[in-house]
């Protein structure tokens, strides 16, 4: 039983560091975004890492050139030199990485072998100042070099993972403590280790104190940018996720609407709703039921996504907002929840265009579709309406019922496009040129309503 215990453990361990979706790495938000976006972040990683592959082959060569430029301290009898070979050794593997880095994508083993290769060509290489320039073991725990770990630490915060920063900085941390020990082992203690600041500074010796305050210092470091990557991702992460959040909404409510869904912090039944003058459209198919009596159902359906999508585009180029897709018509409000100060000239444009782009336009099976379509302005509401679990953003008011209306009387009229006196009085007059069609008590109303039918000049 102990024995079942420990394997169980011991395999959800693994399974744990083999993914590549735990914190370490990526975090469990990473996991929960759609393939499509973190297909866009991979590639993204993937930018990274050939910018940190050239980043630091050229620190690297940097380094080389200043190397080959000081005086070398070696007797000439060919003897080896472990700085260049060092050098040498790291150059060969930043080439190869960069290769790869251009080649493919660099999997996680890779990357982890590529963090512990660097900081241990890093660490041999400050380790070989001793040999060549012939002291003690102490006298490379003196070299600025070391500076280089944080610049190498710093790198892995541009692939924007904060579980490599913390194992660059974990293995450098690490690699010092090893190089430290090596200098006091090297040696007799009491030759070596000193606890006078001024001889630590002046000689070959060592304070331990002051390693350790390297160690710390590194640590600090690894765990400060480690934390402030972990943030920057999981805000990242959150900011890509309201994105797309309000890109769906855009889908079923209008764009406007969508940001400020994202935007509110508590229930939606609650956000404020908004009231303005604004101009409505509404549009709809003549002859519909003689249509769907002739046409099979998956025809019908094909047909009306193929009217909308028509009608739809010079709604939106005049700035008009859909906010309701009703059978087969559609419900379109100007200046609300989008503001448009020219909304009543744009509702009456979008309307003729419709007409002109259907008459023109040939459906599946060569048919043919024609609409009519009521404009009126007046004070409308827009917000949120239904329960606390289901809500639907729509438009409101008796100057809503009116262009509707006004839709209806044109088959009374044989007009395509009727408006109101309020829409006419706003409409650019150079634009449209308006024919009284009389005066009509519309349903539900006691006062009259002047309707014009407008056409292009």
């Amino acid at each position: 039983m102990p024995d079942n215990t420990f394997r169980s453990a011991a395999r959800s361990l693994l399974d744990s560091f083999r993914s590549k979706h735990v914190w370490f790495f990526s975090g469990k938000e990473y996991a929960a975004l759609p393939e499509s976006l973190r297909t866009a972040i991979e590639d993204q990683q993937h930018g990274s890492e050939r910018l940190i592959s050239w980043i630091q082959l050229s620190i690297l060569l940097v380094f080389a050139a200043l190397y080959a430029a000081a005086p070398n301290t070696l007797p000439v009898d060919g003897k080896f030199e472990p700085v260049p070979f060092f050098l040498s050794a790291w150059c060969l593997f930043a080439f190869l990485r960069l290769y790869l880095a251009y080649k493919t994508r660099l999997s996680y083993p890779w990357l982890v072998i590529s963090v512990l290769v660097d900081m241990g060509l890093l660490m041999g290489l400050i380790w070989s100042f001793h040999l060549q320039y012939m002291q003690p073991p102490s006298f490379y725990l003196k070299s600025p070099t070391l500076l280089y770990v944080f610049i190498f630490i710093a790198l892995r915060a541009l692939r924007f993972e904060p579980g490599f920063v913390l194992l660059s900085g974990l293995v450098a941390a690490g690699g010092w403590s090893i190089l430290v020990l090596l200098a006091v082992m090297g040696e007799p203690a009491h030759a070596v280790v000193t606890r006078d600041y001024v001889i630590y500074l002046t000689s070959n010796r060592v304070l331990i104190g002051g390693e350790l305050d390297k160690i710390i210092s590194i640590l600090m470091v690894t765990v400060i940018l480690t934390l402030a990557v972990a943030r920057g991702r999981r805000l990242l992460i959150q900011a890509i996720v309201e994105g797309r959040t309000a890109e769906n909404l855009s889908l079923f409510v209008p764009q406007g609407v969508a940001e400020q869904i994202t935007k509110t912090s508590g229930p939606l039944i609650d956000a404020q709703t908004e009231t303005r003058e604004a101009s409505i459209l509404f549009v709809d198919l003549v002859s519909f039921t003689s249509l769907a009596e002739r046409l099979p159902p998956e025809t019908l359906i094909a047909t009306l996504n193929e009217f909308f999508s028509l009608i739809a585009e010079p709604i939106e180029r005049n700035h008009g907002v859909i906010n309701q897709f009703q059978g087969d018509a559609i419900l379109a409000s100007f200046n609300l929840p989008t503001r448009d100060l020219n909304h009543a000239t744009n509702a009456v444009q979008a309307a003729l265009e419709i007409q002109s782009l259907l008459h023109k336009h040939r459906f599946t099976g060569g048919i043919t579709l024609s609409i009519r379509a009521g404009v009126n302005t007046g004070t409308i509401v827009g917000g949120f309406i239904g329960t606390a679990d289901r809500l639907s953003y729509t438009v409101y008011g008796d100057d809503v019922n009116i262009a509707a209306r006004l839709q209806e009387l044109g088959k009374q009229y044989n007009a395509g496009n009727l408006v109101s006196s309020r829409t006419r009085q706003l409409c650019d007059p150079k634009a449209f040129r308006f024919s009284r069609k009389g005066s009509e008590t519309l349903r539900g109303r006691s006062k009259p309503v002047k309707i014009y039918e407008a056409r292009l000049r």
